[in-house]
């Protein structure tokens, strides 16, 4: 079982000091897949970080404008991915400011659907500076952010770690309200395993989510979110081992205990399952895989 943690305190459009480096104003755009709202970050003091400034809505901006103190100065926009509930403010906020807007650029763009499977995309989202990859580091008075390529939820997600605190921004990543919906085929299952794993191995004290409270007991919730993937892999292949080889059939069963309005994102989670197996030769298909093939175990 995960360790979920959700309990928070917080007024919309106020500014709360919740570590000496960090300063989190969370935006009033609660929502199945924003929990409460979206917590835009601001870290350092005097020169300072803007981290996922959110939504493009008028009072959230100027909410993040009343949190900067006399003096201060935004010195840097960074977006973790183009969401629409992370990157869309990221323009107007340097509008006011002039800061420089770091991140990925949309790489993958989603298919054509019906279903709603995130609060929706910010398909122009293009940074001025790229951290595609990965590697680089952006520095502040008394402050070190240090760019992770973690793709997976999205093809472009980046995380943030904080060195002086040896925190990361997780975005998405990682949320501890609830696991993460992986959509392909901008979503990748096989990447974001992988990105779960390079997280694991950095041993952070402490996960800032975009949405939701800090998850402090950093390992052990990591590792329950990969025992969590791996647990519903094998309940997949049990589905399919059994003949019931249609993603449809399986999401009702499979998510009974999740929120209904949450199912047709499930079974993108799920296709996100069924192409990692595929591609390890563990399901086949006949033809590409998607929502609407019929699999069964290999060999």
């Amino acid at each position: 079982m995960i360790p979920y943690v959700r309990d928070i305190t917080f007024d919309y459009g106020a500014c709360d000091q919740v570590s000496p480096l960090i300063r989190r104003v969370v935006a009033n755009n609660p929502g199945p897949f924003t929990f409460l709202g979206t917590g835009t970050y601001i870290v350092g003091q005097g020169e300072v970080a803007v981290i996922d400034p959110g939504p493009d809505l008028p009072e959230h901006l100027d909410a993040i404008l009343a949190a900067l103190g006399p003096g201060e100065t935004v010195t840097h926009i960074l977006v973790t991915h183009h969401h629409s509930d992370h990157s869309p403010l990221a323009r107007p906020l340097q509008a006011k400011t002039g800061a420089p807007i770091y991140g990925c650029a949309v790489g993958v763009q989603a298919e054509e659907s019906t279903i709603k499977t995130e609060a929706g995309a910010d398909l122009g989202f293009a940074p001025d500076i790229s951290l595609c990859g990965g590697g680089a580091v952006l520095k502040g008075p008394n402050w070190t952010l240090e760019a992770i390529a973690t793709p997976g939820h999205t093809s472009n997600h980046i995380c943030f770690a904080l060195h002086e605190e040896n925190a990361l921004f997780s975005g998405d990543h990682i949320m501890g309200w609830s696991t993460t919906v992986i959509t392909p085929p901008d979503g990748d299952m096989t990447d974001y395993m992988e990105s779960l794993d390079l997280v694991k191995a950095r041993g952070f004290t402490t996960l800032w989510p975009t949405h939701g409270p800090p998850v402090t007991e950093v390992t052990p919730f990591v590792e329950a979110y990969i025992a969590h993937r791996r647990a519903r892999e094998a309940q997949v292949l049990a589905a399919v081992a059994e003949g019931h080889g249609r993603i449809k059939d399986m999401v009702p069963v499979l998510y009974a205990a999740v929120d209904k309005r949450l199912w047709p994102a499930a079974s993108r989670s799920v296709l996100g399952h069924m192409i990692d197996l595929v591609r390890r030769g563990l399901v086949t298909t006949d033809g590409e895989a998607g929502l609407d093939s019929d699999y069964r175990l290999a060999g």
